[in-house]
């Protein structure tokens, strides 16, 4: 059954609504008998993974993009489809192709992305696109910056994202810094931080906040986005370390699970989708929520993201909530000094 959420006499049918990239991750294979390098194809995009992470853990969920009509294309709309994700709002373009990244990881798991992505569909998305689709009719609306890097998708999502938050969404902003797709990184800066204007929740990491915000000492960092932008909940992730969090204007950390890893793509976005998985569950204005709420909700969006970096690929590597609590119960956990 669809869910509803009313909040001043409208009626919300999803639970989340994610708008931006969604590509085919070209990630390391096994290598064959000649050695010669081998890319494994896996659906992902930021606001694709966190749509697919809450929808497999029972949400109601949809996604806004742009695709080709071609394999690829379809791949991805198949991968949504296949996590429960509505597809509605997903066009096909016959003049773009779909996006696509090679991923490089060294010894430890981290990513280097090559993309491919000159005139493709995701950053065709234009205004128009957007029209005659009530994609508002929900609770929570997540946007991320890889999609403002270049026009007519950065208008597209900002418009998309302002009409949000006139109907009374909850906004999420998960930067997502990829400054390779950026022409200037001083543009980049200027856009991004843009978006960090309409934020209700904002998840960066520790590279983001020194690249955005000038420093890594959270706190610092946290006291000067509350001081420029108020908004409720900052979300600091520090890889394998955990969290750090300032929530209604008060500080918590929480220590990461010690899982071995394979591939970090994907971490972030499970993190920040178990954020809003415990909100929607919780039924709570983010204002009422108590300080055992909270770090129970930073346990538990640490354990996802300290599992999905055991698997290759982002969408394939979602947990159940089975995994999820005996990661809780069972794992050792990481010290955050």
């Amino acid at each position: 059954m669809t869910k509803l959420f009313f909040r001043g006499g409208k009626i919300f049918m999803y639970d989340f609504v994610s708008i931006g990239e969604i590509l085919i991750d070209f990630a390391p294979g096994n290598q064959d008998e000649s050695e010669v390098p081998v890319f494994q194809q896996n659906p992902g995009g930021a606001p694709a993974n966190v749509a697919c992470v809450l929808s497999k853990l029972g949400c109601k969920t949809a996604f806004i993009g742009k695709v080709g009509e071609d394999s690829f294309g379809t791949c991805c709309k198949n991968a949504l489809e296949a996590n429960g994700v509505n597809t509605d709002f997903l066009i096909f373009s016959n003049r773009h192709n779909t996006t696509i990244t090679f991923v490089c990881l060294d010894e430890t798991g981290n990513r280097n992305f090559s993309f491919y992505r000159d005139n493709t569909a995701d950053v065709s998305l234009k205004i128009d696109d957007l029209e005659n689709k009530n994609y508002t009719n929900t609770k929570f609306f997540h946007f991320g910056s890889v999609s403002l890097s270049d026009e007519p998708s950065r208008t597209a999502v900002f418009t998309a994202v302002q009409q949000a938050k006139d109907a009374g969404c909850i906004i999420s902003y998960d930067p997502n810094v990829r400054l390779n797709l950026w022409k200037d990184k001083e543009i980049a800066k200027q856009v991004i931080l843009e978006g960090v204007k309409y934020a209700d929740i904002l998840k960066i990491s520790e590279e983001e906040a020194e690249f955005l915000f000038g420093g890594t000492d959270c706190e610092k960092v946290c006291s000067m986005i509350d001081s420029a932008y108020n908004i409720p909940i900052v979300l600091i992730t520090k890889a394998e370390k955990g969290c750090f969090a300032m929530i209604n204007k008060k500080y918590y950390s929480s220590k990461g699970y010690k899982q071995k890893t394979v591939d970090t793509t994907g971490a972030g976005d499970s993190f920040l989708a178990g954020i809003l998985y415990k909100l929607i569950v919780l039924k709570k204005e983010i204002g009422q929520l108590k300080p055992e709420e909270i770090v129970e909700m930073l346990n538990f969006s640490n354990a996802i993201g300290s599992l999905v970096v055991t698997k290759k690929g982002a969408i394939p590597a979602i947990p159940s909530m089975e995994e999820i609590l005996n990661c809780m119960q069972s794992v050792e956990r990481i010290s955050i000094d």
